[in-house]
């Protein structure tokens, strides 16, 4: 039994559903149950609780009136039959990775979700991530054990990178009973995730296999967001504001905040525009470059003669290729596979202070600041508990109802199971032609740090892109109409870094 082949339904006007696993894709004959919350009294006030078989959510909303329908996944929620009886489910709950503020509101919500929709009792933690499968100890997860743990940051589970051992997981879920595994962690424990489903599925085993997607970044793609973002953006605002003060209180003075972002700039980019006090940000989709006309020295020099302070925000993945190559980690990698990096916001301030100092033309004061660690620990706010929830409820009615090898996500507003590959099948980036970025750039003045090049095939609206809803492009819109909509950028220009004597991108 090889690797699963992708269940893409089509129908009338370029209508795709892509579909997630069932058990009963290899499970033949299974018996279904009539779904407990029909006698739950605190649905009987809800009209069609339950969800339509039918019921899809788009992954555009922004189309022309000849457009195809489109890309959908199927529409979360709890269905009228379900495939496990209550008194057979031993669930179990893993968390991975990184921490994000949400963790422990994910695992509240799930046990307390398994045991008061459904009526499971049998809930167990795995402890330290992968590994605590087939090294580490369980705990029992009741609702009582975890009532107040959504107050607290981190995870109460542990966690760690790597240790995926797909086997050796298989056999503990196998020989323990287990037929409910909700896993929580990012892109690369959502790609372990899926190796799982499919070793699962090739057992035969009656085992659903559900993920939710956890990444401070807020790097992965297809869904809205990621939980824990919205409370690292409202953290990110401490440092950000605490950099302003430092940097206004003295001449000339600068503030360096450093905020999380390995391959992808939302946290600094939000943080940017919620803060306004900002006066340059810096993301990995970006390029930069510090001497000569237009670079980052000149635009500093040029505000602190303005304004007599800035605040420069920046993401830990920006400006990698700057350093040297003594500095740099090459290929060394952590557990994760993700690439080491240096600290670009130490390397930065001693530039920006070399540089000056060696100029003499203006006495800087320099403030650096990294809030990492602070941001990743704290809990989660009001808006991402309550996205918590409906993430961990969701994730729940799906396994209850049968369906395995998918991640609770939400698209466009409406929660949604999206098979493993779309989620793994690239990371989410800042769009740098888009109007998010065009946005930042007219808040914060800065340069964009490209020349522009228009071809004549591009000015024609030969190609074509298509802004979706969170600020994303992709094919549909013409090269005019874009133009139009950015002004300060141009969106099909082949941007050229400018980079006085290190080679461009």
């Amino acid at each position: 039994m090889g690797l699963t082949e992708p269940k893409v339904v089509t129908g009338p006007a370029g209508y795709v559903l892509e579909d997630v696993p069932h058990l009963s894709d290899y499970i033949p004959d299974l018996p279904t149950y009539p779904n407990p919350l029909q006698d739950n009294p605190a649905y009987s006030v809800v009209k069609q609780y339950f969800v339509h078989v039918d019921d899809t959510v788009p992954q555009k909303v922004v189309v022309h009136k000849d457009s195809p329908r489109g890309v959908h996944f199927r529409r979360a929620g709890p269905r009228q039959k379900v495939y496990f009886e209550s008194d057979e489910i031993q669930a179990a709950i893993v968390t991975c990775g990184g921490l994000c503020p949400g963790l422990n509101t994910v695992i509240r919500e799930l046990v307390c979700s398994l045991h008061h929709m459904y009526g499971v009792t049998r809930v167990l933690g795995i402890e330290g991530g992968y590994r605590g499968f087939y090294a580490r100890n369980t705990i029992t997860l009741t609702p009582s054990s975890v009532n107040n743990i959504h107050k607290r940051g981190g995870t109460i589970l542990g966690t760690s990178r790597g240790g995926h051992d797909t086997n050796k997981i298989v056999d503990s879920i196998q020989d323990r009973g287990i037929n409910q595994v909700y896993i929580i962690g990012g892109d690369g424990t959502q790609r372990g995730a899926s190796v799982i489903f499919e070793e699962v599925r090739r057992r035969g085993l009656k085992c659903a296999v559900v993920g939710i997607p956890k990444t401070i970044d807020n790097d992965i793609p297809i869904i809205d967001k990621s939980f824990g973002f919205d409370t690292a953006v409202e953290e990110a605002q401490r440092a950000i504001n605490a950099a302003h003060v430092e940097a206004e209180s003295f001449e000339n003075g600068i503030g360096v905040v450093k905020l999380m972002g390995r391959y992808s700039g939302f946290i600094a980019m939000y943080a940017t525009l919620a803060s306004r006090d900002v006066d340059c940000c810096l993301i990995p989709e970006s390029p930069f470059y510090l001497e000569g006309p237009g670079g980052l020295y000149e635009y500093i020099d040029r505000r602190l003669k303005e304004n007599g302070h800035m605040v420069i925000v920046i993401a830990e993945g920006a400006g990698q290729e700057l350093l040297t190559e003594s500095l740099q980690s090459g290929k060394k990698q952590d557990a994760s596979g993700n690439k080491l990096l240096q600290d670009v916001g130490l390397w930065i301030s001693q530039s920006i202070k070399d540089h000056f100092a060696r100029e003499k033309t203006l006495p800087i004061t320099l403030k650096y600041i990294d809030p990492t660690y602070m941001i990743r620990a704290v809990p989660s706010n009001a808006s991402d508990n309550v996205y918590c929830t409906l993430l961990a409820q969701s994730a729940v009615h799906g396994a209850m109802a049968g369906y395995t090898g998918y991640t609770s996500g939400l698209v466009n507003g409406r929660q949604t199971y999206i098979p493993f590959y779309r989620i793994t099948e690239r990371q989410n980036n800042v769009v740098i032609t888009d109007r998010m970025w065009a946005r930042l750039l007219s808040s914060t003045n800065q340069p964009s740090f490209m020349e522009v090049k228009v071809s004549d095939e591009d000015t024609k609206g030969e190609n074509s892109l298509d802004e979706l809803p969170d600020g994303h492009c992709s094919e549909d819109t013409s090269v005019d109409e874009i133009t139009h909509n950015l002004g300060c950028l141009a969106p099909l220009a082949v941007p050229v870094l400018r980079t006085g004597g290190i080679s461009g991108v």
